[in-house]
């Protein structure tokens, strides 16, 4: 078990160039670039903010060139990338499938990878492209190291796409650069979402609602700045994590499990031992509600399916809630069961008010990235030997990550700030 903290000083990346990159097509047939998408609910509700991730290759490692025209290989397959938000005939956004592009950006670095890791929040920072003012619905950073690595980073509006998507279209790209077909193909018929009229009831939603929760300046919160913020990965051992799920489970029969131990899912126990450190950094007070927010793919939750392959959102959410008292003195069995009862009875759409303050306090979000193939990213020299969420700008935000390594260790990347940093390492690994 390894705890790092990311504190060090940047290493320097400087932007080489930038330019826009459309899709290719095969065939003389010339394609439409004045059709649009509507939005569903699920991408209506969807956080309206782009989300990086980074993936790190050791040498040797295909030219630019040979990224570039794979990426527009792949476009040819998912437009929406390529193309820019606007309004239909009744004034709903919808995505313009105009082929105006995805912005492709190259750097460099002043170091060796080995040298610039582990990334500092600075770090994080110039290794994916600003968003400031940006109307490119996806933007791609290579970034070589002065060694022969290099660090990619995908960043996409989430509104187009969640993560089960972004993770498709990673592979596709490193299919298209090795020359092979792209297979899987995405399913781009987002209207078995759009409302009807007359109406024509298709899936079951019978255990979902939706929901709209406020994110607001509470003021029991910390005054701490975004400046204070840290980015921190907990390293947990498949032995941490064995121990971890035998302390979780029931000693004794459970009579709805036909008398067999109740045992729990390797992400109910990791959620629920976060959600109790992180609360106890805090100093939570025992009065005070605290709910987990966790998200789930919701293609595998509906009925009939969704297939992994649908283009857009997908994303449900359970909320396991308690207070400080009851958090604090329970065990973490008892915190467990709280998570696995809430994402069995039921999961709601969300749409969340845009953040105004540095932290979730006093919840806690959990983005799990723990059934992404990322082996399979393969652009012809090998799968990434790291992969890796940016920096994420709110305190509680969680998201774990399956090893790379393949020895079923898991990277919990979480942010919090400085003043938490002591105690957090401190009890980060205490499950007595």
């Amino acid at each position: 078990m390894t705890i790092t903290s990311l504190l060090a000083s940047p290493v320097k990346i400087e932007q080489v160039s930038s330019k826009l990159l459309q899709p290719i097509y095969n065939g003389d047939q010339p394609v439409s670039t004045t059709m649009s998408v509507p939005l569903t609910v699920f991408d209506r509700l969807a956080y309206d903010q782009y989300v990086p991730s980074l993936y790190a290759y050791k040498p040797p490692n295909p030219s630019n060139a040979l990224l570039q025209q794979g990426l527009r290989r792949a476009l040819s397959e998912y437009r929406e990338w390529a193309g820019r938000f606007g309004r239909d005939d009744d004034g709903q956004t919808v995505v313009l499938l105009n082929d105006e592009g995805l912005r492709f950006i190259e750097a460099s670095a002043d170091c060796t990878l080995d040298q610039a890791m582990p990334f500092t929040v600075p770090t994080f920072l110039q290794l994916s492209p600003s968003f400031e003012g940006v109307k490119e619905l996806a933007l791609v950073q290579v970034t070589r190291f002065t060694c022969g690595s290099l660090v990619l980073s995908f960043s996409s509006n989430h509104i187009v796409a969640d993560g089960v998507l972004m993770s498709k279209f990673m592979i596709s790209w490193a299919q298209a650069c090795r020359g092979v077909e792209i297979c899987p193909r995405p399913l781009h018929d987002r209207n078995i979402f759009v409302p009807r009229n007359p109406s024509n009831i298709q899936f079951d939603h019978r255990s979902f609602e939706m929901t709209k929760r406020k994110l607001k300046n509470d003021p029991m919160m910390p005054r701490y700045s975004q400046d204070d913020l840290v980015h921190q990965v907990l390293h947990c051992t498949p032995e941490f994590i064995a121990k971890l799920k035998s302390k979780a489970s029931s000693c004794f029969p459970d009579v709805d499990n036909g008398g067999l131990r109740t045992t729990y899912s390797t992400f109910e126990c990791l959620v629920a031992h976060l959600w109790k450190v992180i609360s106890r950094v805090r100093g939570l007070p025992d009065s005070q509600t605290t709910y987990v927010k966790i998200s789930v793919n919701g293609r595998r939750r509906l009925s009939p399916r969704i297939p992994d392959e649908y283009f857009g959102n997908v994303v449900l959410w359970a909320y396991p809630e308690t207070n400080g008292k009851d958090l604090t003195n329970e065990s973490l069995r008892q915190t467990t069961t709280k998570i696995h009862e809430a994402v069995a009875k039921g999961l709601m759409p969300l749409h969340t008010d845009h953040m105004t303050v540095p932290s979730l306090w006093p919840n806690v979000e959990v983005q799990s990235w723990l059934g992404f193939p990322f082996d399979d990213i393969d652009f012809g020299a090998g799968k990434p030997f790291t992969v890796t969420p940016s920096f994420d700008p709110w305190e509680g935000q969680i998201y774990l990550v399956r090893s790379v390594a393949g020895d079923g260790s898991i990277d919990v990347h979480v942010t919090l700030f400085q003043q938490q940093l002591a105690l957090f390492e401190q009890i980060c690994y205490n499950i007595d």
